[in-house]
């Protein structure tokens, strides 16, 4: 008797690690703290510690269950928050940053929750700042989805590779009652990837239209972004084409600059980018010139320039410091900010620290 409830046991831990083998649940995370003096506001300059500067600071689970045949379930959670106060981030909520489950196989991935755009990937891969530090795309390139970058209630599609070619497509219901087009989104992406080359054509589409007011119109984002590592330097490339109401909004509408009238973000424009990253061991120097083109009556264009660095104590902790400038033309009320925060003037000088577990 005694031996049969060995085996039992022996048995039943077998397969308790045979399950374990194929299911896998990584917790994960991101610090980032900095000390960031902001100039140029009508409030005058500011010095402050903050968090979410070079990147969102995180607390991530990324789980993955094999259930055979080469199909997978995945899922991930992460949540945003303030490193230099302990709030949650992005307005408070548990897992803002990202919340969804899907399947993985070979006929690609299929996703459910609040997702990136791929239009926002798309400016991302072209950013030598990574959209973060003071030289963040965002302060002049505006995120679609959410006005966050990321898309509640979503679906997203991703292909598997061939030939260097992949793509995804994503769908946001508006989940408006009476009218499945108000607050409706979809976007898509074709990458390719070839030795030194990755390219990538980003396009994204949402409706306005809310319970309150229908038939706001559409926001369409389209950016093309090139990245070409010669070895000694990566030189990056974006254009970008934002049409309709709120396809370009201002990241501090609060009229930073005390205008005598309120601020409007541009309906019509065209984004330009061009960078370099250069790493040398342990150090990373980055550079970019974003240039809006504002096609609208008010002719409000904006140029920024922006110089960071990385230094690499670890392969997990680095210490950075970054500055960029903007100059608005025309009344343009757009202000340098970081990964997170969205600035206070029309310049920045970061100075931080940002650990990865």
């Amino acid at each position: 008797m005694m031996k049969t409830i060995l085996c039992a046991s022996a048995l039943a831990a077998i397969c308790t690690n045979a399950v374990a083998a194929d299911s896998a649940v990584n917790v994960y995370g991101l610090v980032d703290v900095a000390v960031v003096r902001e100039t140029g506001g009508s409030a005058g300059d500011v010095t402050k510690i903050t968090s979410g500067v070079g990147a969102g600071s995180r607390l991530g689970f990324k789980g993955r269950e094999d259930l055979g045949n080469g199909l997978a379930a995945i899922f991930l959670l992460e949540s945003g928050f303030q490193a230099d106060t302990g709030a949650l981030g992005q307005g408070g909520l548990l897992f803002g940053r990202q919340a969804y489950a899907g399947l993985q196989g070979g006929f690609g991935t299929l996703t459910a929750g609040r997702q990136y755009t791929p239009q926002y990937l798309t400016v991302v891969m072209a950013d030598p700042f990574g959209s973060g530090y003071a030289g963040d795309t965002k302060n002049l390139m505006a995120p679609t989805g959410n006005s966050t970058s990321r898309m509640d209630n979503s679906l997203k599609y991703v292909s598997p590779g061939v030939g260097g070619v992949s793509a995804e497509v994503v769908y946001g219901a508006g989940e408006v009652a009476g009218d499945s087009a108000a607050g409706r989104q979809f976007g898509g992406a074709l990458d390719y990837k070839a030795g030194p080359l990755h390219a990538r054509l980003g396009y994204h589409n949402r409706n306005n239209g809310t319970a309150a007011v229908r038939n706001a119109g559409n926001a369409k984002n389209t950016v093309l972004a090139v990245v070409y590592d010669f070895g000694i330097m990566k030189l990056h490339a974006a254009y970008g084409i934002n049409k309709g109401p709120n396809s370009s909004l201002l990241r501090n509408g609060a009229n930073p600059y005390g205008r005598a009238s309120v601020p409007v973000a541009s309906s019509d424009s065209r984004d330009m980018l061009i960078g370099a990253t250069i790493p040398s061991g342990p150090h990373t120097f980055m550079a970019s010139l974003i240039h809006k083109d504002d096609r609208g009556a008010l002719d409000q264009d904006a140029t920024q320039f922006a110089l960071g660095y990385r230094y690499a104590l670890s392969r997990r902790t680095e210490l950075y410091t970054a500055i960029s400038h903007i100059v608005n033309r025309n009344g343009a009320s757009y202000t340098v900010g970081g990964s997170i925060e969205g600035g206070s003037g029309n310049g920045a000088v970061d100075l931080g620290i940002r650990h990865a577990f």
